[in-house]
């Protein structure tokens, strides 16, 4: 008799090669699966993600699920995990579900932020966690633009070239941003019922480009009618992207 958990996790990406398993790569879902394997001495338990983040991508809230061969409490879950994992690692909630729940499929929306770094030079001590931007920008340019990349879009020049995905519609229900002036960074952060490979990047990067004039304050309505990701050329690096938060339709609040 198999108990499913619902676990949340939060990591530095700098070190893994993403979220998804890889062979002979350090990946976030082959360290969960390797310490829950050692746990249960031995068996072969498979973690679900809410959805892949790249090499470098780090998360707050990423959100997985597994079948573990006994109903340990949640809080004993996280414990054990947190003993087994990695500094750069950690799970920060732990649930029991029923076999209905499922990390991807059940999702209804998530959070993405993404800090870029408006310093001169690159800091060595925020490289590994921001974006960085050394050209002028106008905040409120920016702040025009958004309006525009809220709401349910033709996403496909904000879509990394080679996806397997054809439907391309997303709907965001928020964009924001905030020039935290203390860090001297702008703060973005994008809620969406679904986002294509790399569309937090690309839309990023060409915000920062509207900010600092090189693009029309409102050329986001362009490039939803031209559907090509070589007009939206830039992407923004993994440094600076966080996964937030993923929603559920059983949450709380939601």
């Amino acid at each position: 008799m198999t108990q499913r958990y619902r676990v949340t996790v939060a990591y530095d990406g700098t070190d893994f090669a993403g979220f998804q398993v890889q062979p002979n790569q350090r990946t976030v879902q082959g360290t969960l699966e390797k310490a829950l394997t050692k746990m249960s001495k031995g068996a072969d338990i498979q973690v679900y993600g809410s959805g892949r983040t790249d090499a470098g991508v780090h998360a707050m809230g990423q959100v997985v699920h597994f079948d573990y061969p006994q109903a340990l409490p949640a809080i004993s879950m996280l414990r054990a995990l947190n003993s087994l994992l990695p500094l750069d690692m950690e799970v920060v909630d732990s649930q029991l579900v029923d076999d209905s729940f499922h990390a991807r499929f059940s999702t209804v929306g998530k959070r993405y932020m993404y800090r870029v770094d408006l310093g001169h030079y690159t800091n060595p001590f925020k490289r590994r966690y921001t974006g960085h931007y050394p050209y002028p920008i106008d905040v409120d340019r920016i702040k025009a633009a958004l309006p525009d990349v809220m709401g349910t879009h033709d996403y496909t020049s904000f879509a990394a070239s080679g996806g397997v995905i054809k439907d391309k519609v997303r709907t965001i229900y928020d964009a924001t941003v905030v020039f935290d002036e203390a860090e001297n960074e702008l703060v973005f952060e994008f809620y969406g019922n679904g986002f294509l490979y790399n569309m937090v990047r690309i839309l990023v990067g060409t915000l920062l480009e509207i900010g600092n004039g090189r693009r029309d304050v409102h050329d986001f309505l362009r490039l939803y009618e031209v559907k090509d990701r070589q007009q939206a050329r830039s992407n923004a690096p993994a440094s600076g992207l966080y996964l937030k938060t993923v929603y559920y339709e059983t949450d709380e609040n939601n």
